[in-house]
């Protein structure tokens, strides 16, 4: 069975989202990855090193460029008349993408897949993540988007994949790029962070939520995220957001600092190793996944905590 997994890269460097999509397509067979865009050989030459993967399709096209879906999932299509299933991370271009390539195949999406159980049986959350389907597939062609948090990430080196330059399929002309506003961040990015402090709506506001929440992220060397209530709020940008429809998170600590812990918020993360909650609501229902709770004033313990680290 024949694996094509795509490339999520941004700036000329490979994107750790991808490392998970290798590591879940390589339960299904043979891993080839596509990686498309303007100016792309440094980042196939650095997908060829990951460990398993057996060969790189390439097409080097402005029109791959911002990875637009519509002149994206033309050219997915047209490999898969030589693969069996279509992997992408679930990233908001691995869900913008994927559903196209799926709509055009005629078959059905594979959402979001926590575990792979053999090659046409997987796992996917449902209901907020509060239950697990086990998901039975009859298609010919397979399109899958991978939980990045649920698979471990393939080994960055280790890898000899041959490198292999496929035709473009050019631009479809139904959408251009017209901009982009990107945050610059000067902590880790939320997804591939080890330590998160998240902050919500008790914060009161944006400078509040910054002068609280950033000193201890900084004695943490964390990064930074927040509720849905914060973010919405105005407290912090959206790339902060944490939670179903925010970012999905499974850092090695996660310190969540006045989040009442709403379902939502809770699919996003609990599947850290080790949650640490501060509420002065001892009923907050984010004391029921976190393994270290501190009830009390946050404007007062934070500073305290920060102080003594």
């Amino acid at each position: 069975m024949k694996t094509l997994v795509w490339v999520e890269h941004e700036g000329g460097a490979l994107k750790d989202a991808t490392l998970a999509a290798v590591t879940a397509a390589s339960k299904l067979g043979e891993v080839h990855l596509l990686v498309a865009g303007a100016g792309v050989a440094g980042v196939a030459a650095e997908a060829a090193k990951i460990a398993g993967v057996g060969k790189v399709h390439v097409a080097d096209d402005a029109a791959y460029d911002h990875a637009l879906a519509e002149n994206v999932a033309p050219l997915i299509v047209e490999l898969m008349g030589h693969h069996d299933a279509f992997v992408a991370p679930a990233t908001s271009n691995g869900k913008n993408i994927a559903p196209r390539v799926a709509a055009l195949l005629d078959v059905m999406q594979l959402s979001d897949i926590l575990s792979v159980e053999s090659a046409d049986t997987f796992t996917r959350p449902t209901y907020a993540g509060n239950a697990i389907a086990t998901v039975k597939t009859s298609d010919a062609k397979l399109v899958i988007t991978v939980r990045g948090t649920a698979f471990e990430k393939a080994a960055k080196d280790g890898g000899s994949g041959s490198i292999e330059a496929v035709s473009s399929t050019g631009d479809k002309g139904l959408s251009s790029f017209a901009g982009a506003e990107i945050a610059k961040l000067e902590r880790p990015e939320l997804t591939s962070a080890k330590v998160i402090v998240s902050g919500g709506r008790a914060l009161k506001d944006g400078p509040t939520f910054e002068a609280t929440i950033f000193p201890l992220a900084d004695k943490l060397g964390a990064a930074v995220g927040a509720s849905r209530a914060a973010v919405d709020a105005g407290y912090v940008p959206n790339d902060y957001q944490v939670g179903q429809t925010g970012k999905i998170v499974a850092p090695e600590v996660y310190v969540a600092v006045g989040i009442s812990g709403a379902i939502q918020h809770l699919a996003g993360m609990k599947d850290s190793k080790t949650i640490i909650a501060i509420n002065k609501d001892e009923d907050a229902p984010i004391f029921q996944v976190a393994d270290i709770g501190l009830v009390g004033d946050l404007f007062k313990i934070v500073p305290e905590l920060t102080e003594k680290l």
